[in-house]
């Protein structure tokens, strides 16, 4: 079977097509990451216009690069939920139209179950149950796969997501956005050891808090910079050399990425899972493949960093599975839900 993916949750337009679930024909990703770095950040209404400017090209290119036309394609996927409403009611209306006009089967998907299906796209998949670490701008989550369809949440952010705490900090430290990407690079030039930042200690959940990370951040880099608690935090970078800018972001990568490794770990000595997978932006991170790794004694399923970001091959194979086991959605009644959570969310009775 193979499927048409459609990912529009954020900022960036995505199509793939995607065989049997696990065989990436073509993934197609139109970045929007230059725009918005303007703005230090994704403005809503900005990411909109530009999905609508490039959806039909971007599926149209999927097509040729798998080289299909739309005779070669069994159904479509699209991410309905969550995300930001514009962006989502571009890639979910577009393709109701084409499941209409193409007589194709649709699927509605959830993009953070779907980072979890990137991992699927590699070789070996995943064996059941599978314990699922997913880190993104957005979220943070641990979760319990028992079988397609059979998961349930142990553990969620209680304020910000790793992502967007990694997002602003690199604001505080004046890195660029993303801020990901920005401070793993300056952590490798770093010393990690240099300055003690706090981790969340959530006894008894898997759960996860970085709003506490984030302001200390903010209260050690202005005691470094000599300056009261009210001083702008958008004007402290101009006052760091790189050492010291290295060194923050190496030590608060090192208190982020260990908060997730321990709540990871804890989980798989609870439930003796037969797979670990960690997925979304901050999957790439070296530092978190680093300590996991370490922590854990079985072989990690990874998928390649430009699966780790927002694509629509993920979404495509999480499509097929819905496919096999679910009928397709209604083109005239399927809804975009920004808010969406995966909590109660499994789409399969449990056994």
């Amino acid at each position: 079977m193979t499927i048409l993916g459609i990912e529009t949750s954020c900022d960036e337009t995505a199509a793939a097509v995607v065989a049997d679930g696990s065989a990436p024909l073509s993934s197609v990703v139109r970045s929007q990451i230059d725009i918005h770095r303007h703005f230090g950040g994704v403005v809503p209404e900005v990411a909109a216009r530009n999905h609508l400017e490039v959806i039909l090209p971007v599926i149209d290119e999927a097509l040729a690069r798998a080289k299909t036309d739309w005779r070669g394609i069994d159904a479509i996927a699209v991410t309905r939920a969550p995300g930001l409403i514009g962006s989502l009611l571009v890639g979910t209306i577009t393709a109701r139209a084409l499941a209409i006009t193409k007589n194709k089967p649709l699927y509605g998907v959830h993009h953070v179950e779907g980072h979890v299906y990137a991992n699927f796209l590699c070789h070996p998949q995943p064996a059941f149950p599978m314990l699922a670490l997913i880190v993104s701008g957005g979220h943070t989550q641990l979760m319990l796969f028992e079988d397609h369809g059979r998961f349930e949440l142990l553990g969620q952010t209680m304020d910000d997501a790793a992502g967007e705490a990694f997002d602003k900090v690199a604001k505080i430290l004046g890195l660029p956005y993303p801020g990901g990407p920005s401070i793993a690079a300056a952590a490798i030039q770093g010393d990690a050891e240099r300055y003690r930042l706090p981790i969340a200690k959530l006894r008894g959940s898997y759960d996860f808090s970085y709003s506490g990370l984030k302001t200390a951040v903010l209260r050690a880099v202005q005691a470094e910079c000599g300056k009261l608690h009210d001083f702008p935090s958008h004007q402290l970078s101009g006052l760091l050399d790189d050492a010291r800018r290295h060194d923050f972001a190496a030590s608060f990568q090192r208190a982020a990425v260990t908060s997730l490794v321990e709540a990871t770990v804890r989980a798989w000595r609870d439930y003796s899972p037969a797979s670990v997978v960690i997925a979304g932006g901050v999957a790439a991170n070296s530092e978190l493949r680093r300590q996991l790794k370490l922590a854990l004694p079985l072989e990690l399923t990874y998928a390649p960093p430009e699966l780790c970001t927002d694509n629509a091959a993920m979404i495509a194979s999480l499509g097929y599975y819905r496919a096999l086991y679910l009928p397709p959605d209604d083109p005239l009644e399927l809804t975009a839900t920004p808010s969406l959570s995966l909590q109660g969310a499994a789409w399969r009775p449990a056994k």
